[in-house]
């Protein structure tokens, strides 16, 4: 079963705290733990005993040794005065037969060569797989994401309508400006007309499919946006630093043991990976710092989780409005339809004249006078 790695209290400090007040063994003795057991055991290798276990680790045998159990036995290493302790038992002659099945087994462990190194070595091994396949499309995420939103030129074209509209509406008080700041793209939601039935977004959007209909699907080139947005590429180096660590971890030994062939196969499977992966974080470093400073932010302050998100909130705030434009259209021209349909009574009869609609520049006006 595996260990529960929690912070024990001391018995001192668990008096007068709601501790003191529990009773475990109660709990313990109303539940059928026979289940929980079932559970949670330690997977069997494969009925391995304490001696089998021991030269599977000096054979470095992966196949024979989880994870889980290598795992467990971490902690078990014995100390130097444990090993001291049970080698002068076994100098002394003393029968073997009096230990306990715990000592027996910690007699053996504890002559394993470089036992903390070994074990380490294939904890680092075992997890190796797993890490490369958790951290390779984090990395691809970011590389990806970036790369397409610094090579879009709709998006390109978009922000310079946003700017062109900024200025216009600032332009009797603050003269214009060269650029803005991204986080400026969530004021468009909260920028409304005066009549309070469209947002700034709304308008800007609808000028989008009217005037520049080959920018309205300027999203299909920007990707992963919403990944990248979820990866701490901090972390991620981190985690990578911690492969070459272990690498070299494993290279070392295999010096040392170089009559092993699980550690010479590793090697030469595992460097080419990690190589490519480190490599691939160059890459991601170096096109999330290009594209953060190319829309005017800071990269040593701006994390992914920051800079991507605005992206995606704006991508879904205007595929909102696209919609909602185009169903309204939608209801004016079936409206229309009725009242242009000729009623049977009034058949032949000369329409009146149809009011004019307002131009869309008033809006603009209207927002103009508002800054004013």
């Amino acid at each position: 079963m595996p260990l529960l790695n929690w912070q024990a209290l001391k018995p001192n400090q668990v008096t007068g705290t709601v501790f003191n007040e529990l009773d475990d063994e109660q709990i313990l003795e109303e539940l059928n733990m026979d289940i929980f057991e079932e559970h949670f055991k330690t997977k069997a290798q494969g009925g391995l005993n304490p001696s089998k276990i021991c030269t599977a680790i000096e054979m470095y045998d992966q196949e024979s040794l989880s994870i889980d159990l290598l795992e467990l036995l971490e902690p078990f290493i014995p100390s130097d005065f444990e090993k001291k302790l049970l080698a002068n038992y076994e100098k002394d002659g003393r029968p073997l037969e009096d230990l306990t099945d715990e000592d027996q087994f910690m007699l053996r462990f504890g002559k394993i060569p470089r036992l903390t190194q070994r074990i380490n070595t294939l904890t680092f091994m075992g997890n190796f797989p797993d890490t490369v396949k958790r951290l390779q499309p984090q990395l691809d995420s970011i590389i990806s994401a970036s790369m397409s939103i610094k090579s879009s030129t709709k998006l390109k074209k978009i922000l310079e309508i946003v700017l062109a509209f900024g200025n216009y509406m600032n332009s009797s008080k603050r003269g214009s400006a060269y650029g803005f700041r991204l986080q400026s793209l969530d004021l468009l939601l909260e920028t409304k007309s005066t009549d309070r039935s469209q947002t700034l977004l709304h308008f800007i959007t609808n000028i989008i499919l009217e005037k520049y209909a080959d920018l309205a699907n300027f999203h299909t080139d920007i990707h992963f946006v919403d990944k990248a947005a979820l990866v701490s590429l901090d972390s991620i180096l981190g985690d990578i630093r911690s492969l070459e660590r272990g690498m070299e971890m494993t290279k070392k030994e295999f010096l040392v043991q170089d009559d092993s062939p699980v550690l010479k196969e590793f090697i030469k499977t595992n460097s080419e990976k990690l190589d490519s992966l480190i490599k691939d974080s160059k890459t991601a470093q170096e096109a999330y710092g290009s594209v953060v400073e190319y829309f005017g932010e800071n990269s040593k302050t701006t994390q992914p989780s920051q800079f991507f998100p605005i992206f995606g909130r704006f991508i879904k705030a205007y595929k909102k409005a696209e919609e909602e434009i185009k169903q309204k259209k939608k209801m004016e021209s079936e409206v229309s339809e009725v009242k242009d349909s000729p009623s049977p009574n009034k058949a032949g009869a000369q329409k009146g004249p149809m009011m004019p609609k307002m131009p869309q520049m008033d809006l603009i006006a209207e927002l103009k006078k508002r800054q004013e």
